[in-house]
C-alpha cells in the first residue's frame, strides 16, 4: 500500500509540475524512488496510474458538488451556476494534476468515459437540484444541463490551455453562456 500510494503521489507531483508528457511510468518511479521493472508490480501501465488518479479527483469532485447540493445557498439561477463553476474552478487550481488528466489525458478511453459518466452524473445531479430550488421549470429536459455541463467542460478545457491556472476571462465566459442558455428554462 506504501509503496502503490508513493507512485501516485510521484505520478501526481509530475503531473501538476510537468504536465501530462513528463508523468512517464519511468518519471514517475524515478520520482518515487521505485526501480522500473518493479513499476509493473503495482501498476500494469501509465494509464492504469491515470485512472486511479483521475477516480481520486472525481470521487473528491463528487463529495463536494454532493455538498453544495445539500447545503443550498444560491438565491438565484446565476447564483447556482456561479457556486458550480466556482467550485470547479477552485478544485482545478488547487489540483493541477486533475487540471491535466481531465484535459490532456482525455485522448485515453478509459479518461475520456471516466470524465464522461461524471459530466453525466453531475448533470443529472445539477438537473434535480435546479428543478427542486425552482431555478428551472420541472420539465426542463435532462438534455439541457447535459449540454450545459459539457459546455463548461469544454470552455474551462480552453481556459487551462490559455494559462496554467485557468483563464479568468475565459471562465467569465463560461459563466455568461451556460447562465444565459439555462435562463431560457427559468420559470
Amino acid at each position: 500500500m506504501e509503496r502503490r500510494k508513493a507512485i501516485l503521489d510521484a505520478a501526481e507531483a509530475l503531473l501538476a509540475e510537468q504536465g501530462y508528457e513528463g508523468a512517464t511510468l519511468k518519471a514517475t518511479g524515478e520520482r518515487a524512488g521505485i526501480p522500473i521493472a518493479s513499476m509493473y508490480h503495482y501498476f500494469a501501465d501509465r494509464y492504469q496510474v491515470d485512472v486511479e488518479l483521475l477516480q481520486r479527483h472525481l470521487s473528491e469532485l463528487d463529495r463536494l458538488i454532493g455538498a453544495a447540493v445539500a447545503e443550498p445557498t444560491a438565491q438565484t439561477l446565476r447564483e447556482a451556476v456561479d457556486i458550480m463553476i466556482d467550485l470547479l474552478l477552485d478544485y482545478l487550481r488547487r489540483h493541477r494534476s486533475s487540471t491535466e488528466l481531465w484535459f490532456a489525458g482525455r485522448h485515453h478511453t478509459t479518461l475520456e468515459e471516466m470524465v464522461r459518466a461524471f459530466d453525466q452524473a453531475q448533470a443529472e445531479r445539477l438537473w434535480h437540484h435546479l428543478v427542486e430550488q425552482r431555478f428551472v421549470v420541472a420539465d426542463t429536459p435532462l438534455l439541457a444541463l447535459l449540454v450545459a455541463f459539457e459546455t463548461a467542460t469544454r470552455l474551462f478545457d480552453i481556459a487551462f490551455r490559455r494559462s496554467p491556472d485557468g483563464d479568468d476571462a475565459t471562465i467569465d465566459e463560461a459563466r455568461r453562456l451556460v447562465t444565459a442558455y439555462l435562463e431560457t428554462y427559468a420559470p
